[in-house]
């Protein structure tokens, strides 16, 4: 299938076509970029293209929507342009987006293929409504797809209550988004809008799709999210309250958490280990960015804590995309 990457200079955009190079499902044919970057070379703008792409000349937007001549769309354009794009794009092709402009619209899915995979029936409900050919589907925020994968392993167990505290890699702020002096020997104590995109999209992710509409996850969830001088990879502090489970057993939940291992999607990967002592330098490229590591596992005062830590442009970002493409097109949606 042909298929687009819009903002494909960018951090987000730039994951996306690595990771999309010789991908057996989906072949990049148009990159897409600012009006400054249309009719260079993608190799020109980013040194370490792939091979397959240095030579590919870039067009802007408004060129590819005179004519987009593809099957789908990866979206790793700013929020701030994406909601009308999104939206003129899906009238005729599915888009996977990265951007925050639609998560929180009832029809739309915010999609964690191993967590809520029949979430993706909201496509139908979104084509209805809106009488579109094509849909959205988004991918959360970095640090709720991190957490949201380690909540999945334990939902069966019963969630009463989260906390959460999330050390946040720089690169998640984009080229542009934070000063190096201003993160150098420092922690910034807030990332704006972070902590409500974390209580709000993990209890939509978790919650039951009922009658063409998502009733959110009933458990109490509070974040607090810092910015920390690490290059990649988000590490989060997790406090949860069961309604059951035993150490053990909470452990064999993480240990065992494996729900499409049959399906064979191209860029699947297992979407936990455990490790004693999770690290993003060590840890956040494992299973190609795709696997989050948990561990620190303990009992607390009414529940347990753990770390998880994972790799923010990959699970938390352009991966989570390309999968939840991958996912669409095994179930049928993509043709």
């Amino acid at each position: 299938m042909k298929a687009a990457v819009l903002g494909a200079t960018g951090m987000v955009g730039r994951t996306f076509v690595r990771l999309l190079a010789k991908h057996p499902w989906f072949r990049v044919e148009k990159l897409v970029a600012s009006e400054r970057s249309a009719g260079k070379k993608y190799g020109e703008l980013v040194e370490d293209s792939p091979e397959e792409f240095r030579d590919v000349e870039v067009i802007s937007l408004p060129e590819f929507l005179k004519d987009p001549d593809v099957d789908l769309v990866f979206n790793a354009l700013p929020a701030s342009i994406s909601k009308e794009v999104e939206e003129e794009l899906a009238q005729n092709l599915p888009v996977f987006t990265n951007a925050r402009s639609h998560r929180y619209d009832p029809d739309v899915p915010i999609l964690i293929p191993e967590v809520n995979r029949e979430h993706l029936n909201l496509i139908e409900v979104q084509r209805e409504k809106r009488d579109w050919e094509g849909f959205i589907v988004t991918n959360p925020n970095c640090s709720t797809a991190i957490l949201t994968v380690s909540l999945a392993a334990l939902r069966g167990f019963g969630i009463i209550e989260v906390n959460v505290a999330t050390m946040q890699a720089i690169s998640g702020a984009g080229y542009s988004g934070l000063s190096a002096l201003a993160i150098q020997d420092n922690v910034i104590p807030l990332i704006q809008g972070e902590e409500w995109k974390i209580e709000n999209e993990s209890r939509k992710i978790l919650g039951e799709l009922d009658g063409g509409e998502i009733k959110p996850a009933g458990f109490k969830i509070s974040a607090i999210a810092t910015r920390v001088p690490v290059l990649h990879g988000h590490t989060e502090a997790v406090f949860i309250k069961l309604e059951e489970g035993s150490l053990g057993e909470v452990r064999e939940a993480f240990e065992s958490f494996d729900p499409l291992r049959d399906l064979g999607l191209p860029s699947y990967e297992r979407p936990i280990v455990y490790s004693d002592v999770p690290q993003p330098r060590l840890h956040r490229d494992r299973g190609r960015g795709l696997t989050v590591t948990v561990g620190r596992l303990e009992e607390s005062k009414g529940g347990f804590k753990y770390v998880v830590t994972g790799h923010n442009l990959v699970r938390g970002a352009a991966g989570g995309s390309v999968l939840n493409a991958e996912m669409a097109y095994r179930l049928g949606y993509l043709k």
